[in-house]
């Protein structure tokens, strides 16, 4: 596998997905605009749990010291010119093909990952800068339905259609039934 900088997605994701002039420019990621994210193509995807990844972002951590960290750390500025806070891989054997919405809902998935961290009461958190304060986030129901919303949910075979559909149907069994099975809600019945 071959992993090479990407500068231009970069650039055009924040020209047009970031930038509130950008032509499917999308509010929800106003906290990234002045974020140090960088790109990457991986020359395929990979598998992971039985599931085909096609895009990844992560937060930037050298989990090393030494030499280790120092070897990592220059090929983050080999490849970028500096040490990126985040770095979204997208599979380019897949983005080469796929349509132009697959490919935006892709980034867009891996961009709702860069959350804006929030605290207790679910205020957003700045830094001492006043930037805003990003963390990693985990799949949520309100970021596929903020993708589908946008571009639709895909395959007719992809899980986010079968969600979908599944949603749409009426449930073949009923809370009463899941309740009764259920021990934690029989002890609140006791």
């Amino acid at each position: 596998m071959r992993l090479v900088p990407a500068n231009c997605v970069w650039e055009w994701l924040q020209a047009e997905i970031l930038a509130d002039t950008g032509s499917i420019h999308n509010e929800d990621h106003a906290h990234l605009i002045d974020a140090d994210i960088c790109i990457m193509w991986a020359s395929s995807a990979f598998t992971k749990q039985g599931r085909t990844v096609l895009g990844q972002a992560e937060q930037v951590a050298f989990r090393a010291g030494g030499w280790q960290k120092a070897r990592m750390e220059q090929q983050m500025r080999d490849w970028f010119g500096f040490v990126p806070s985040y770095i979204i891989t997208l599979a380019a054997d897949y983005c080469s093909q796929c349509s132009d919405a697959d490919f935006c809902a892709l980034i867009e998935h891996e961009l709702y990952h860069i959350a804006q961290a929030t605290d207790q009461y679910g205020a957003p958190k700045f830094t001492q800068d006043g930037l805003p304060k990003l963390e990693m986030r985990g799949h949520d129901v309100s970021e596929f339905v903020a993708v589908v919303e946008r571009y639709g949910v895909g395959a007719p075979d992809s899980d986010v259609a079968r969600m979908v559909e599944a949603a749409k149907k009426t449930p073949s069994i009923n809370r009463a039934s899941i309740a009764s099975a259920c021990g934690t809600c029989l002890l609140r019945i006791a």
